[in-house]
């Protein structure tokens, strides 16, 4: 494989891997809830807005010289007050992530060795702890993994596909429910988020930074069908019964997904939070470690010990929270780094004030239409 098919693949491996995480846990779920159609169509719909902000913060970054991550192009192109709102965005983002992964993968753990008795909380911190081990080994490690995972990601879902397609009962469906007609949003912009790995993809496609735009739409295209797919094969099979954390009712398979699909995310959200604290606020590397893997072990715990928030409830607020935030401001950054940029990009992509408008009055419907 030449050089350029290397990069490529680790850049596609690092949006993909950071992308599908806990939403194969959560989309199940609230597709049950609301109908499949109903979340097809807010997968398509979120899925498209994604790609469409991925591919503006894309030619931001291509549009600066120099590495940062991306409060730093906040700071670069909307001043102090937008990189106040965006690091608070990111790290609250990567918290509920990270918290949510902890949540996830001690219940799939516990399923797996203690069906009958409950010691995920055990599971969740262990995890977080082998975790925080990869983490301070930096990028070198996220590249050699995620490829890795993202391989196993792929191929147990071309397995789960031909192997489960038989047991989908399609009346299972037709059903909708519109009392939670705006239930999928968060979960869903929360699933499809990737906006932290994307500063990840310069540094690894250095000096190819031309497949930036192949690699934005391979990424985002692959998740947008993996979550589709997943979702018609649980619901299909499972129905309105589709438990919070999907995959602990469909086998051993489903739950070793799950697990995959998790710490690929892990991985590369907790190295982007990492990376941040180092290159933007000038952390030293075990202040950056320590913020990144053990305050949100803390957190688990809390959250664990006192039943504050459902796992879904985690992955809804971080979506609304972090992501909505987040894209309405990667959408005021393009239009800034299009006047203000030192770097002539190796893509462009329109950005007048009318598609950024329809944009952000989309996302702010939505934001408000899960609140309230």
């Amino acid at each position: 494989m030449d050089s350029d098919k290397k990069r490529f693949f680790s850049a596609v491996s690092i949006l993909v891997g950071t992308c599908i995480g806990a939403g194969v846990l959560g989309i199940p779920y609230v597709a049950a809830q609301v109908g499949f159609f109903v979340a097809l169509a807010y997968i398509m719909l979120i899925g498209l807005l994604v790609f469409t902000i991925n591919l503006y913060f894309g030619e931001v970054i291509l549009r600066t010289k120099g590495d940062h991550q991306i409060a730093g192009y906040a700071g670069k192109y909307l001043g102090r007050k937008g990189k106040i709102i965006i690091e608070f965005a990111t790290v609250f983002g990567i918290y509920s992530a990270i918290v949510a992964y902890m949540f996830g993968v001690g219940e799939s753990l516990n399923f797996l060795f203690f069906s009958n008795s409950d010691y995920s909380i055990y599971f969740g911190v262990l995890f977080g702890i082998g975790m925080s081990g990869l983490l301070w080994r930096g990028l070198k490690v996220l590249k050699k993994f995620e490829k890795i995972g993202v391989s196993i990601i792929l191929i147990l879902l071309i397995f789960i596909f031909f192997v489960f397609i038989k047991d989908v009962n399609f009346s299972n469906l037709y059903y909708m429910n519109t009392g939670n007609i705006f239930l999928p949003f968060g979960v869903i912009l929360f699933a499809l988020m990737s906006f932290h790995s994307i500063p990840e993809l310069q540094i690894v496609l250095h000096k190819n930074e031309r497949l930036m735009k192949k690699v934005l739409i391979s990424g985002t295209l692959i998740s947008i069908v993996f979550y589709a797919l997943f979702a018609f094969i649980v619901v299909g099979i499972k129905g309105f019964d589709t438990p919070e954390i999907a995959t602990l009712a469909l086998g051993s398979t489903f739950v070793l997904l799950g697990i995959f699909t998790m710490f690929t995310s892990y991985l590369s959200l907790g190295n982007a939070l990492q990376e941040n604290l180092m290159y933007d606020e000038r952390f030293r590397k075990k202040e950056a470690w320590f913020f990144t893997s053990i305050i949100p072990i803390l957190i688990f715990l809390f959250i664990k010990s006192f039943s504050f928030f459902s796992f879904i409830s985690i992955l809804s607020i971080g979506g609304i929270v972090s992501g909505g935030l987040i894209a309405l401001l990667i959408l005021l950054m393009v239009k800034k780094a299009k006047e203000k940029g030192n770097r002539k990009p190796e893509y462009s992509i329109p950005a007048n004030w009318f598609i950024l408008g329809i944009l952000s009055l989309i996302f702010i419907f939505g934001i408000f239409a899960e609140i309230f």
